[in-house]
Formats: C-alpha cells, structure tokens, sequence
C-alpha cells in the first residue's frame, strides 16, 4: 500500500467521529490497486466484511468480482471501498452523523487513488456520490459526472443474487459496457 494510502489507514483506524467504532471487529478500509482506473463505492461493511477488515468478500463480493471480468478486470486492476469504514449494526442503513463521520476518509481515498471511474454500488452509493434522489434502476448503465469523475452506477450484486432472472443479466451487461468505456479510453 504506498505510503499516503497507509497513512490514511492509520488516521482512520484511530477515528472516533462517531460510535461504529466501538462495535466493530475490523475496519474495512479498502482494498485493491492503489493506482486504479477503477474505484468500486459500496455502502458500508456487511458481517463477513467485518470479520475479514475487506470489503465485498460475501457472496456478493464473490458475485462483484465474477462481473469484473465482463468488464476485463480482475479484482486486483480496481481498488474497492465503502462510503462508511465501520459496520452498521444489524446491518442497518447509515445514519446521517456516520456519513458525515466518514465521508471525509472516502474523499481522501479517492483523492490519492484519482481514479478515471467511480463505479457505485446499489442505491445507497449511488444517491450519496451523485447526490440525487435517483434510484441505480433509473441512473444504472450510463456514464454521469461527479466533479472531475465519470461516475457509473450498477445495481448491487446482493440485489442480483435475489433477482437472478432478471437483473443478473443487466448487472453482466453493465459491466460488459464499463469494459467497452475503459478500453475506448486506452486501457
């Protein structure tokens, strides 16, 4: 992890801006290539993710890096984080004092990562990055703007677990696309 990355890591191992801290087994700061053209946003840590101190390492992230390859990456080509570093209980929503807690943390990952994509996951992420009351369903599969990114929501790959049939294959194809735009920039 080159030396900013960690630094980080450290600060924000130590953060106390609110109480997620006190509950957690790990925290989940991110993992990946730290020069990514690919940034992956997720919501907040899940149980397995706590336990592990990585993010997306489920069945949904099991899910997330099978789509990579539809886009020809491989988990290690993109760097995945949270908005939150600390799991919710009860896997529950963030609250707004947990999202300003944290937010700072994801800002500076991306800062030091300066990624050509932010690829959001699910609804949360993806109102939070682009700051809309959108749904993914309605802002998945095009490309949108968030300061000097290109932002790229898909649908979270628990929601396609539980919806094989039918949105299984556009989270496959979204991805497909995300292949097709980072290699019409010159992969």
């Amino acid at each position: 992890m080159p030396q900013a990355l960690e630094q980080l890591r450290v600060e924000v191992e130590a953060c106390r801006g609110c109480t997620l801290w006190q509950g957690r087994a790990n925290l989940v700061f991110g993992v990946g290539n730290p020069q990514a053209r690919v940034l992956v946003v997720g919501e907040a840590p899940g149980a397995e993710e706590d336990a592990q101190g990585e993010p997306f390492v489920g069945r949904s992230g099991k899910l997330l890096t099978e789509m990579f390859a539809h886009a020809g990456l491989a988990r290690e080509d993109v760097y995945i984080a949270n908005i939150l570093k600390c799991r919710p209980p009860g896997n529950r929503n963030p609250l707004p004092e947990e999202i300003q807690a944290c937010t700072p943390w994801l800002r500076e990952q991306t800062r030091i990562i300066n990624p050509e994509f932010i690829v959001t996951v699910g609804n949360f992420a993806t109102q939070f990055i682009l700051k809309t009351d959108l749904g993914v369903t309605k802002l998945r599969g095009r490309v949108h703007e968030a300061g000097r990114f290109k932002v790229y929501p898909v649908f979270h790959p628990a929601y396609a677990l539980r919806n094989r049939n039918t949105v299984l294959p556009q989270l496959e194809e979204d991805f497909r696309t995300l292949g097709q735009l980072l290699n019409a920039k010159g992969a």
